[in-house]
């Protein structure tokens, strides 16, 4: 078999591969048989994080088209159009998403589709399924399903690990479940119940290397301490809004600000005002790198709007720049309207 790059050890040759960023991957499997297998081998992955070349691509499903993603990458400000997840629950939504070992998750959930003739709703609120999306390989498994059929849950990737809780089983349960799993096994394993449930919707956020769950309207917080795997209890008293984690900080956008929670009792700090975004709902925020970015989202009826109006904008904010300002970057280029759910991967 011939080498790689003629002259270099294959070893060094996948290390000159790996730094190559990932937008110019599908170029390079067109080269030859070699470098596809090379570049569609989970070392590549591995590779990359050994020599620094790791990067952070934003994930986001939208109401329209139905369970396609798309992936941004702010490196070349460019979207790219993944294959159709092939699950056979129409229109999903509720579910969890979260990154581990250079893949895509998508959790749980259930389906969102009303028949337009006749208003029939689809009748599925929660599954188990699991689905994984590999952008070396481009395409969409099948994984082992949940333990718990859920939907409206906390579902955060901690530790090389993927853990979830909470939520609600059918559109009027609410569930105390915990679950964890193992990507490496593809196996679910159960974890002591949260403390308490709440007839709200659950979300959750890692902060300083612990899962924390939050339930909205309720001003508690749920912690998992990932040695002993038992949850705790605390009052932090956070602001109530759409959340992002940037550098190991929380973030909250709540009376047209952006302000930095602290993980104790403190007062919050305003780092930015965001009162473009007022008549703006259904909307993604999250952290990649640097900065809190702002996705899709709806814009509904009012004084100046007699319609509904599904977005595909996108607008970013650089928390390390010493004038913060928002600024826009290349909108969703074959997704519009709310935002079902979205993550950050890892590659």
């Amino acid at each position: 078999m011939s080498p790689l790059i003629d002259g270099l050890p294959d070893e060094v040759a996948v290390q000159c591969l790996a730094r190559v960023p990932f937008f110019f991957h599908p170029q390079l499997q067109l080269v030859c048989r070699s470098w596809r297998a090379a570049l569609r081998s989970p070392d590549i992955f591995k590779t990359r994080q050994e020599v620094g070349a790791s990067e952070e691509l934003l994930c986001a499903l939208a109401f329209e088209p139905e369970n396609i993603w798309q992936l941004y990458d702010p490196l070349q400000d460019h979207w790219i159009t993944l294959p159709i997840m092939p699950s056979e629950i129409r229109h999903l939504a509720r579910f969890g998403a979260a990154s581990v070992g250079g893949k895509l998750f998508v959790i749980g959930g259930g389906s969102d589709r009303v028949d337009p003739l006749t208003g029939d709703h689809d009748r599925i609120f929660a599954s188990n399924e699991v689905w994984s999306y590999d952008p070396l390989r481009f395409e969409w498994t099948r994984r082992s399903p949940m333990l718990v059929h859920r939907a409206m849950f906390a579902c955060c990737a901690l530790n090389g690990k993927i853990v979830v809780a909470g939520g609600f089983t059918n559109c009027r349960e609410t569930i105390t479940n915990a679950e964890i799993y193992d990507p490496q096994l593809d196996k679910w394993e159960p974890l002591p119940d949260l403390h308490h449930s709440h007839s709200s919707a659950c979300s959750g956020v890692v902060i300083g290397g612990k899962m924390h769950v939050l339930h909205k309207g309720l001003s508690t917080v749920q912690i998992l301490d990932f040695g002993s795997k038992e949850w705790d209890v605390a009052d932090y008293g956070w602001l109530q809004g759409p959340m992002a984690v940037v550098q190991g900080e929380l973030f909250v956008l709540s009376n047209g600000c952006i302000s930095k929670q602290c993980a104790k009792n403190l007062p919050e700090r305003v780092v930015s005002y965001a009162s473009e975004f007022h008549s703006r709902i259904g909307f993604g925020m999250i952290g990649v790198g640097d900065e809190i970015y702002i996705i899709g989202g709806v814009i509904g009826p009012g004084p100046r709007n007699q319609c509904i109006k599904q977005l595909s904008d996108a607008d970013a904010l650089n928390i390390r720049a010493e004038r913060l300002a928002w600024r826009r970057v290349s909108p969703m280029s074959h997704c519009c309207g709310s935002i079902l759910g979205c993550a950050v991967l890892r590659i």
